[in-house]
Formats: structure tokens, sequence, C-alpha cells
């Protein structure tokens, strides 16, 4: 294809400029230009006559492709030719200043091309690579700034970026060649450091000498006067201070080895840059305040003073603690403090890391004095920390403890961190397949783990000194109470923070802590005014009363009237309150459950008769998801009850309600199935259903009294509920599955799997599950999943059938044909076309392929050849995936299989080994060397 200047500058014009046919016609005609093998022959007219940017910046693409893909099988003149060629044009763009402004963002490419060619001639066919940059610097300032420049983007892709871009000899090799001739680099920067004015040669400078600092050897930095440098020329320069800053950072993180003594030019540095740094941000500064009416250079020079000072203290803060002078090391600290404070959630963070790190060292240290009542402490799941509750700060004023000479430090840091305090759980409210609204619990966001590890702080601030964690939260209580420091948002983050250290005081210091606390946030609530500040006030109260069970399990009475409170917020519609009141609930359930089934002192019955008595009464004004919610604490307490008698017959009232409106259902279909087509009865039963999953779910095993009361009619109902989809399938066509009624009618189908893949789950009645429950789930599912069409079939069936073989391992060998016929091949059509269709089904899918061969291996071998070819194919279709989960799957499986195959009988190893292993190894390297497998990915 060929093509003018002209008319490929036109092309580009159009697809930026352009719209419709116009910019799809010039994105057809630029693929073929890239996809001409000759392209690049014509890049240099292309850079030199082109006027329109971007038309340059796809010739130096196309060179780029090249240079990676093609270069070791040009002939050695057309490379020479290219290099000479990018050198000169560099030259020509960069011999002055104005040029550099000119043509930057050209510039940046071309210099990111050469380096792409330096990968693949230097050193071997250009030795002399280093002395030439070296040596064209002194042509012109400009030049030089652009030379460092190229040395930075070099250093880059050799010892930041090379694991992904070279083989581990070819980057060794690189690495061995650019620390050899360092010398000569380093002599270069130190003159231009020491010497130039030019603010932007400066700088670019300052940024390569950043780039050299993690690898290059030590000597070259506590040997020469780099360092003396930074901190003189550089470190006070407005326009310098923030690179200069993170070169400084960069050397204070360097973890020095035995043979080197640097400990006084290390000190030397820290000292004089926080006598700099004082004098840019006096410590007196309210930097919170400061900061937000800052401009962005300046906000970064705070974000690096915490980089500076976090990384020092990791490497080197012992040196920093020997010092005669303790103003440095307690003034460093403030900063940080400071710095904390600010409204800025990565900034926060940098700090957060540190300060987690500096309390778990001052904690761990406590923790080695031979003191009866600090032992190691019994894991509460923050990094084995305590159930013993925190040691008496009195006992340890007595010993020589680093803690000592922070404690001004850590007294403010309990402040930070509990101003700090971020929301414990993320809850979303979303829309689900079935089109109805539902909350979602968010179980790994960035403000889930930002608060694990100020909770994780915290925890370990109160082992410090639980005195002084005390006396700031009850203040800190006192200023809501009193209203000087009242808002919702401090209110919330005061209360998140005392739920935080949940089991780090001990029994009698928690008791007087948590009294003091509900009482005043109590008074806080009938001092109020407005629905909006009584809310806030009382889901605190139920966060906090939810976060500490050992309270509760010690105190019948409260726990008691805690829970009629949580009965009485259920009848409060405001806003956020009922699910407050639902979920503190159901936390109280689980971790407190045996308390709500045994004979109370006092008490005429156990307390779970009575809820289960009052259900219809305490749940009328919730939701149906907050009855599912409260279903399931239920459960949990009854799966504490163990005599079977009393545990069946607390099941059968729990289930009263919803039992008694699906027996109405169930007879009414039976006299006029047109019911089933209404729906509001669609509705109720799949709330039936998904009361029924919440239960099963706490109770388990026991769960069978109500199962077995069900399961007949449930199967029905699922047959029913199909029948419908398909016959509103047959009148309505493709869009029938997304109808508010078909979408109703699979939630049923989906709650019922999902009820006995629960059950199942939880079972341990194995023999009743295989002779029992099966055969009908099989006889109801499978047909019905085969027949449907791909957009009405359940993944859920997927997933059951996958369960049933964890649980049921080689009781279901027989049952394997029967499965395998009936979901594999239709499936298999559904999800081969591609890799992202029908996401849920591909996964449960792989899933089912990898439990059959994991506990059902000689049902596999029984298959004929070709559905075993299939099960081989589709494991490795599954590994080339770039869903994590279905690619781990597949090669998981693959792994496991060729294991099982190994362990068989010599003749069926062999016929397998010859039949597959090749295929099976091309496919694992297609695998390998795919760029969307790269490990991390």
């Amino acid at each position: 294809m060929s093509i003018s200047v002209q008319e490929l500058d036109n092309t580009v014009r159009a697809l930026f400029e352009g719209k419709g046919a116009v910019q799809h016609q010039a994105q057809q005609t630029l693929t073929e230009f890239k996809q001409n093998p000759d392209a690049w022959v014509t890049v240099g007219n292309i850079l030199q006559e082109a006027s329109y940017l971007q038309t340059k910046y796809i010739a130096l693409q196309v060179l780029d492709n090249v240079i990676m893909t093609r270069w070791k099988v040009l002939p050695r003149d057309q490379c020479q030719g290219i290099r000479n060629f990018i050198v000169r044009f560099i030259l020509e763009n960069s011999e002055s200043e104005e040029k550099i402004q000119a043509e930057r963002p050209l510039l940046n490419k071309l210099n990111l091309v050469l380096v792409s060619i330096l990968k693949q001639e230097w050193p071997h066919n250009w030795p002399t690579f280093i002395n030439e940059i070296i040596s064209s610097c002194h042509a012109s300032l400009s030049i030089c700034e652009n030379n460092m420049t190229i040395l930075r983007l070099l250093s880059e892709e050799v010892f930041d970026f090379s694991q992904d871009q070279m083989t581990s000899a070819k980057a060794r090799n690189l690495k061995t060649s650019m620390t050899s001739e360092f010398a000569s680099i380093f002599q270069l920067c130190s003159e231009v450091l020491n010497t130039a004015n030019q603010p932007s040669l400066v700088k670019a400078t300052l940024e390569t000498l950043l780039r050299f600092l993690n690898w290059i050897p030590l000597g070259y930095i506590f040997e020469t006067p780099i360092i003396n440098t930074l901190l003189t020329r550089f470190l006070g320069e407005p326009e310098f201070r923030n690179v200069t800053l993170k070169c400084l950072t960069e050397i204070g993180g360097l973890q020095i080895g035995t043979p080197y003594n640097y400990d006084e030019r290390l000190v030397h540095m820290f000292t004089e840059t926080l006598t700099t740094v004082s004098n840019v941000i006096p410590l007196s500064l309210d930097l919170k305040q400061t900061y937000a009416m800052s401009n962005g250079r300046d906000q970064e020079f705070v974000s690096n003073l915490a980089l500076f000072l976090s990384s020092f203290f990791s490497a080197h803060l012992d040196l920093i603690e020997k010092l005669p002078n303790q103003d440095y090391l307690t003034h460093a600290h403030f900063y940080l403090i400071r710095v904390s404070q600010i409204e800025d959630r990565e900034v926060f963070k940098i700090c957060l890391d540190y300060w987690t790190r500096l309390v778990q060292e001052l904690y761990e240290e406590m923790q080695q004095l031979p003191i009866t009542d600090i032992n190691p402490l019994v894991s509460m799941s923050v990094s084995g920390l305590a159930n013993g509750g925190a040691p008496n700060p009195t006992t340890l004023a007595n010993y020589p403890l680093r803690k000592h000479k922070y404690e001004t430090v850590l007294t403010n840091l309990r402040t930070v961190m509990i101003e700090k305090m971020v929301r414990p759980e993320e809850v979303l409210v979303v829309e689900n397949d079935e089109g109805e609204i539902v909350r979602e619990f968010v179980k790994e966001s960035d403000t889930i783990q930002l608060y694990k590890t100020i909770r994780e702080c915290l925890v370990y601030l109160t082992h410090l000194d639980v005195v002084d964690t005390e006396t700031i939260m009850i203040e800190k209580l006192s200023k809501q109470v009193d209203g000087t420091e009242w808002s919702w948002v401090n209110c919330n983050t005061l209360c998140w923070a005392i739920g935080s250290i949940s089991g780090a005081m001990n029994e009698e210091t928690e008791k007087r802590f948590l009294v003091t606390v509900i009482k005043d946030l109590l008074g806080l609530t009938e001092q109020k005014r407005g629905k909006d500040n009584k809310a806030v006030v009382a889901s605190n109260i139920m966060y906090i009363v939810g976060q500490y069970p050992r309270f509760l399990k010690a105190h019948w009475k409260f726990l008691k009237t805690v829970v009629n409170k949580l009965f009485e917020f259920m009848h409060e519609t405001h806003e956020g309150v009922q699910d407050m009141a639902c979920d503190t609930f159901i936390k109280i359930a689980n971790k407190c459950r045996r308390h709500f089934v045994a004979l109370q002192p006092g008490e005429s019955e156990p307390f779970i008769e009575e809820i289960v008595r009052n259900m219809r009464k305490i749940t009328m004004d919730l939701s149906p998801q907050q009855i599912h919610t409260f279903y399931e604490a239920c459960g949990y307490m009854i799966s504490a009850q163990g005599q079977k008698g009393l545990q069946d017959r607390l099941t059968e009232n729990l289930m009263a309600l919803p039992n008694t409106a699906w027996d109405q259902i169930i007879a009414e279909a039976n006299q006029n199935p047109a019911i089933l087509q209404d729906a509001n009865t669609i509705k109720i039963v799949g709330n039936i259903m998904k009361t029924n999953v919440s239960a099963c779910s706490s109770i388990g095993t026991y769960f069978y009294s109500q199962i077995g009361r069900i399961y007949h009619d449930m199967l029905n109902m699922y047959r029913a509920a199909s029948q419908l989809i398909n016959d509103a399938v047959a009148s309505d066509g493709a869009i029938a599955p997304k109808t508010p009624k078909v979408r109703g009618l699979r939630t049923i189908k989906k709650e019922i799997l999902k009820l006995i893949d629960t059950y199942v789950d939880k079972s341990d009645d194995l023999e009743m599950v295989n002779a029992s429950m099966v055969p009908p789930l099989m006889e109801a599912v499978l047909i019905d999943y085969a027949r449907n069409v791909p957009d009405a079939r359940e993944a859920e069936v997927l997933n059951a059938m996958t369960t049933i073989i964890h649980k049921l391992h080689n009781l279901m060998e027989d049952k394997i044909p029967a499965i395998m016929d009936s979901v594999f091949n239709c499936t298999l059509e559904m999800i081969n076309k591609d890799f992202h269709e029908y996401p849920e089904h591909r996964v449960e899918f792989f899933k089912l392929l990898q439990a059959v061969n994991l506990y059902c291996f000689q049902a596999l071998l029984k298959l004929d050849a070709a559905q075993f070819k299939f099960v081989i194919d589709s494991c490795m279709w599954a590994s080339k995936h770039d869903n994590r989960e279905v690619e781990n799957t597949g090669l998981t499986m693959c792994l496991e299989l060729m294991n099982n195959m190994a362990e068989t009988d010599p003749q069926t190893s062999s016929i397998f080994f010859r039949e597959f292993y090749i295929a099976i190894l091309q496919d694992v390297f297609f695998v390998l060397t795919d760029s969307d497998h790269k490990a991390g990915k």
C-alpha cells in the first residue's frame, strides 16, 4: 500500500477530528498502513515532512514496533541507518531551549524510541553510547537537558521495568554495563548540579539522579559531596525542593549492609533536612488548614515530607532514637502528627503505614517483659493482639521501654486516629439481576482496608496506654454531650473508634468504660432534637453494643434490654435505623447465641421463645430483606440449642408464618395453576424461598425438618415456574427472560436451588442427601436446564451440582453421566464463542468440571472418547480466559487431571499422555507467553 505524507496527514486528521463514516474509513486506512511490513521505511520522510503532530506519533509507533519485533532480522546497515537517523533527529529537535519547548511532546516520543534501540544495541553493537551522550552534553545546555531525560528513561527501563520487558539475562547484562560506566554519568550529574543555573536543566538532572539512587554503588552517595549539594543548593529552593526531597527520601530509605558505616552521614542528612523543613513549614503552623488553601506544589511538598520521614524512620529510626538531643525525634514525629491531620486520604495512608509499624514495634517490645499480666495475648483477629486486656500503664513505667520516648506523641496520635476513623463497613444499595433493590456489603474496598489498619493502630495504642486511650475517648464523648464538638461526623468517628478497640481492655475496665459510654449516648439521644440527630446517635449506640459481645454475655439483663431496644428501632422508619437495628441484632445473635436458648436467672423461658412468638409484631415494619436478616439471626440462636426435639419445635415455630403462606399458595395452585401467573404471588413465593435460605444458612444441618416438609412441593414449584418461563419464551421470544414476570419466576428457581445448595453444604447426613434429595432434584432440574433457551438457564443449577459433588464425593459417581448429558454440551455451546458471554455460567461450569475430576474421577474415565476430549478442551479453554477465577480453575483442573491420570493403570495413563500431552503443553505455553496472562494481572 503506497500513501503520500500529505495523504497520511489528512487521514490521521480525519481519525482525530472527523466523525462517523469518515472517521471509520480513516481508522481502516491507518490499520492497513501499520500492518504493512514496509511502512517503517517511510518513517524518516513522515517525521521530516508531516505537518500534523499525531501523524509523526503514528510513524514513531510503527518504528518502535519494528525495533521491538523485527530488529534482529533487519540487515545491519538498516539498523545503523535507523539508529543514526533517530540520534540526528533528536539532536536537531533539542539544539536550543526554544526548540525543546516547542517540540517537547515529539521529543519525548523520540527519546523513548531511542531507548528501545538501546535495549537492542547497547552495549554489544553500540559500546560507545555512554561516552557519546556525555560528550554531546557539552554542545549546548538544551542538548544536555534532553540527554539527562534519555539517561533517566534508560535507567527506568533497565532497573525498574526490565522484569516485564526483557529476559533476565539481558536485563542483567544491561545492569552490569550501566553500573560499570556509571562513573562518567555521575561526574556529569555532579558537574551540572554544582555549576548549572538553568532551572529546567537542574530539574532534569535531579529527576535523573532520583532514578539512579536505588541502584548505584553506595560510595557515590555517601563518599561524595552529593548529599551536601542536595541539602545546601536545592532543598530550600521552592522550584527544586520537591524533587530534592524525593532524592533524600530515596537515600534515607536505603538498606545499608554491615560492611558500611554511614550512620553519621545519614544522621547529618536527617537533621539538616529537618532544619530546612522547619524554615519552610514551622511546627506551630496549622497544617490542616494551610494545606487546604495551598497550591499543588506546596501540597506535594507536604506529601513528600510524609514519605521522607516515614521512609527514613522505617530504615533508620534507631539512629535518631540514640541521639543525645531528643528534639529531632520528637519534632519529626510531631511533623508526622500534623501531616496525619490533613484532609487527604492518600497522604494519611502514608503516615498510617508508619504509625502502625511503630506502635506494633513498641507493643512487641512491651510483650518481651517478664511480667505475668503482659504475656503473649490471645489473638483478637488483629495481628495477634490481646484478649486478657491491656496492662496498667503504671506497671510499665518502671521498665526502660522505648515507648516512654513517645508518650506525648502517642497521646496526640490517639486523638488523630480517633478523628480519622472511617466507616467500618460500606453498604451499597444496588439493583440485582431480578430488578430488586438490595443492600450489598462491600468486603474489600479501600475504606474497609483503611478501617482495618486504623483499628489495628488504635488497638496497639490502647495496649500501650489503656488509661490514656479511655481518657481521650471519654473527654471527646463529653464534648459531644456539651455540644462543643457535636457533629454527625464527629459522633460517628468517635463511636466507630470506640467500637474498634473491643477486646483490648480487660473486663473490669471495659465494663466501666462501656457503662459510661452507653449512659452518655443515651443521654445524648434524649437531649438531641430532630429525627436526623436522634438517628445518628441511635445507630452509634447500636454499633457499639454490637461490637462488645463479651460485655453482653456477662450482663444478661443489659443484653436483653439492648435486644428489646433493637426491636423498638425496627419500627423506626428513619432512613438507615432499621438496617442498623437488623445488622446489630444478627451480630449479637451470632456472638451470644447460647444466651438466647438458655434459661436465664429470673426468666420463665429462654428468650428465643418470646422472640419467635412475637415475630409478626417485631418484624411488621421491616422490608423483606430486613426480615430475611431477622430469620437468619434467629437461626443462629436455634443452632445453639443442643436438644433435637426442642430444636425442631423452635424451627417449626420460627417458620410458621412463611409455611402458612406457602401451604396456602400450594393448595390454591393445585386447584388453579394460573395463580402462578399472578405477579404478587410470584413475589410472595420468591420471598418465602429467600426466608428459608436465610434460616437454613444459620440453622445448618438441623434445618432438615423444615426442608423435608416443603421439599416435594418445592420441586413441583420449580417445574411449574420452568414451564411458565418456557411458555413465555415460546410466545414472546428472546425478550421474555427480561420481562418482570419471567425475572420473578427465575428468582423462585434460583432461590430453590440456593436453598438446596445451602442445606447440602451444611448437612451432616450424607446418606440421606444422596438417597432422598439428589434423585428428585436431578429429575426436576437437569432435563429442565437442557431444554431451556440459554438466557433462561440458571447458573445455580451448575453451582448446586458442584456443591453436591463436593459434599458426597464418590457417592455421586453413578450420577455423573446423567449430569454431563444434561449440562455439558448445552453449556459449552453458550460459552465457546468468546471469553465473556454468560460469565456466571462460565465460572460455575468450570468449577463443576473440576469437582467431577477431583471427586468422581472414575466417572470421567467412563466417558466416550469424544466427550473426554471435550473435557480436556474445556479445561484448556478455561486457562485462556482473562478472568482470574476461570483461568485458575482451568489450570488447576489441568494439573489435577494429569496427576490423577499418572496414578491410573499404565495402559490408561499411556493412552492419555500420548493423545493429549503435547496439546496441553502447547496451550500452557500459549498462556505463559500471552501478555494478558502476566503474573499479577
